[in-house]
């Protein structure tokens, strides 16, 4: 190109340089090479080659900076640097718009298709050795933008200095800035579509941010760990549906604090958890979202970072090292994860490039009132892209085993949460959103071809098929929250026992459809927030009814068909409410009672997972036998939890505050049964009464069982009896 005229240099200065790659660096000028250069810090720029030996000084063609030169004997661009100077002070840099591009036209294909199933390998900021030199390579998808740069500290957050290359068939902006390392923090500057320069953006797939309230991206690349959970990663994934799955959940910020009240780090709390969660009998934990997020108070459930671990707790290697000690320790990893909606904040993907990019322009597609949030345009390839390779990253790259998909109804239907007039049919004229339930499927159907994890669905209607494969017309999830068993059964144990008799297809309604998907049985955070006081404080009566309901509930929900969930706490029954800016009253655990209840979870637990009739056939109605579902005038439930080629296992729950003697139950054979649980042992805090460890079953046929026993039923109180063989 020739030299700059004053039309192009005033765009160079004020930032509308809208293809810096026709302007800056070197170009054929006839028989010559022209050589433009924007350094607006420089008083005088002499090109050199690569060793430093000077070839040229430049002349200012701008007074805010703009500087160019001919070589008249080149024939070809060639590798070259800049020696700049300002005053006494002199500096070396090489000038990122003699780079070629880092992005392929594969890669704007698979983009532009939305099937680019490693996407994190090209977008966001990855540090690496282009054309011989380190430095950054920064990508980003903004196709409606006039203008993006990145700007950092290391460019005085100057829009100017390093504006993107555009790659018109995808949408895509790309540069490679060299000498720029890891640790170096940037912000995308964009200029709209409108040509209004917007407020600054972080990288929507950058691996690192800044911590709140601070709001950058960090230049970190995908995570690097050197894992020592090879036999982890390589197992097979089996059949979870038959596999003991006991999950504690976790809101790290507020499971244990430090001395002086500090929040722990991933590399402190790694060691304390692993260890609480082993010796608890759990076989996975479950974090409330730790993708970056800009608000406390969300627990993370208002994500910007859906490719970066939170930096409240550290590095990104340091939550690598956290998973890698859990899986060392035998225990599973699930993380919560949101593509249902992500928050408006200035610097997240709103109107990313001044258009509504990842949402939907109409409010009544694009908006969550419930939560004032966002919701993503599933229907656009690059969308669900995005979404589609976080869960992937997370999976693949982070080693997480599984992700529990927050919100899933709110996805699924275009009416949720709104009144008539609020929302837009879809093509068909329905309430579904189409759109969402395509992108679920294909991102459960790449989990389950590309990493070895499993999904399960926070979704809270009768939705058919969450957990049935895709190629049965399913989502493909491999489990789905039952918050109806959860909303009914909390509502039983509530009421005050002498009521119990007219309320109790409460705790027997969930069985008619137990196993309609495969479930996981959820006590979570959610029910011990927002006013809704403790799992103990849910509980009726004086306050020892209080802790033997609490222990007749765990032991109904322990021995019910479904996968168990409980949240941090209720383990030992805190008795307050669950806050996210404080410790867990581990305290508590001095007083007996609490401590109680704190070893009939792990006991249960132990049960659970020793005993093949309470999880083998979890998701099968072989399962599963009522011995007498209906004994509403004793409030007694008692059943059998079956499994192939194992013992039987009877289970008997009184929710009475009454002891029941000789109470005749109904069992399946003959001989001695051990009473292998009783939630009102002394132990527990209990008051020791029971079958003293066995009973005899040799008496007469009685509900529809070959042979029975009489049994002593303790006051709220569940049993667990298995053959003594």
């Amino acid at each position: 190109m020739t030299r700059p005229d004053t039309q192009t240099c005033e765009a160079i200065v004020r930032g509308r340089l809208s293809d810096p790659f026709a302007v800056l660096g070197m170009h054929m000028d006839g028989t010559a090479i022209g050589l433009t250069v924007f350094a607006p810090d420089a008083g005088e720029v002499t090109v050199t080659d690569e060793a430093g030996k000077p070839l040229a000084e430049m002349e200012r063609i701008h007074p805010e900076g703009v500087f160019h030169t001919t070589f008249k004997r080149r024939k070809k661009p060639f590798p070259y640097r800049l020696h700049c100077r300002a005053g006494d002070h002199e500096w070396d840099r090489d000038d990122p718009y003699r780079f070629g591009p880092v992005l392929g036209e594969t890669d704007e294909y698979l983009i532009a298709e939305g099937r680019h199933e490693e996407l994190w390998t090209r977008l966001g900021a990855h540090p690496m050795t282009h054309e011989g030199v380190q430095g950054t390579a920064f990508a980003v998808w903004a196709p409606n933008a006039r203008r993006v740069s990145v700007v950092g500290h290391f460019n005085a957050w100057d829009g100017r200095r390093h504006p993107l290359r555009r790659r018109l068939g995808a949408g895509l902006w790309e540069l490679f800035v060299p000498g720029l390392s890891r640790g170096e923090v940037y912000k995308y500057e964009i200029v709209g579509a409108s040509g209004a320069v917007l407020p600054l953006k972080a990288d929507p797939l950058s691996f690192r941010q800044e911590s709140a309230p601070d709001t950058a991206s960090i230049v970190d690349g995908p995570i690097r760990y050197d894992w020592t959970d090879g036999d982890w990663r390589d197992r097979p994934k089996g059949n979870p549906q038959g596999e003991p799955i006991s999950i504690y959940e976790v809101h790290l910020g507020s499971w244990r604090r430090g001395d002086g009240d500090t929040v722990l780090s991933y590399a402190e709390v790694a060691p304390l958890l692993a260890d609480y969660v082993n010796d608890m009998g759990f076989t996975h934990v479950e974090f409330l979202p730790l993708s970056e997020h800009p608000y406390a108070p969300s627990w993370g459930y208002q994500p910007i970072g859906m490719f970066a671990p939170t930096s409240r707790f550290g590095s990104p290697q340091d939550f690598a090292g956290m998973i890698d000690h859990l899986h060392g320790a035998g225990i599973g990893v699930i993380m919560d994860w949101v593509p249902a909606h992500f928050p408006s904040d200035e610097h997240g993907l709103a109107r990313f490039d001044g258009t509504a990019l990842y949402e939907h322009d109409d409010p009544r597609l694009g908006f969550h009132k419930d939560w004032n949030t966002l919701i993503y345009n599933f229907g656009r390839n690059e969308v669900s892209n995005f979404l589609r390779a976080s869960a992937l990253y997370w999976l693949n790259e982070c080693h997480v085993d599984a992700l529990r998909v927050d919100a899933v109804a709110s996805m699924l239907y275009l009416d949720y949460s709104r009144e008539p007039g609020e929302w837009i049919p879809n093509r068909h004229g329905g309430r579904e959103n189409l759109d969402a339930i395509d992108f679920l499927r294909d991102a459960n159907v790449q989990v389950a071809q590309r990493t070895g994890g499993m999904t399960i669905a926070e979704e809270s209607t009768a939705f058919p098929g969450v957990s049935r494969p895709v190629h049965e017309d399913g989502l493909g999830f491999d489990f789905k929250w039952n918050m109806g068993w959860m909303h009914d059964t909390l509502e039983y144990i509530a009421e005050d026992p002498i009521n119990r008799r007219w309320h109790h297809d409460k705790m027997t309604f969930g069985l008619h459809y137990a196993f309609s998907e495969n479930f996981v049985l959820p006590i979570s955070h959610d029910e011990v927030v927002h006013g809704k006081g403790s799992l103990l404080g849910k509980m009726p009566g004086d306050d020892w009814q209080r802790f033997a309901n609490l222990r007749a509930y765990l032991g109904w929900m322990w021995t019910h068909p479904g996968k168990k969930l409980l949240f941090m706490g209720s383990e030992f029954a805190q008795d307050r409410e669950w806050n996210h800016d404080r410790s867990l009253d581990w305290h508590l655990l001095d007083d007996p009672r609490h401590a109680g209840i704190q070893r009939l979870v792990r006991d249960l637990n132990g049960v659970y997972r020793s005993h093949p009739a309470l999880h083998a056939l979890d998701c099968d109605p072989e399962g599963f036998r009522w011995i007498d579902g209906g004994d509403a005038e004793n409030n007694v439930f008692s059943f059998l939890r079956l499994a192939n080629n194992a013992p039987p296992v009877a289970v008997i729950c009184n929710m009475a505050p009454v002891q029941r003697d000789n109470f005749r139950v109904g069992l399946p054979s003959h001989g001695p049964w051990r009473e292998i649980f009783n939630s009102d042992a002394i132990e527990y805090g209990g008051t020791g009464s029971g079958n003293g460890g066995f009973i005899t079953a040799d008496g007469q046929g009685w509900h529809g069982q070959p042979v029975s026993a009489g049994l002593t039923l303790p006051p709220l109180a569940t049993l667990i009896l298995t053959p003594d063989i």
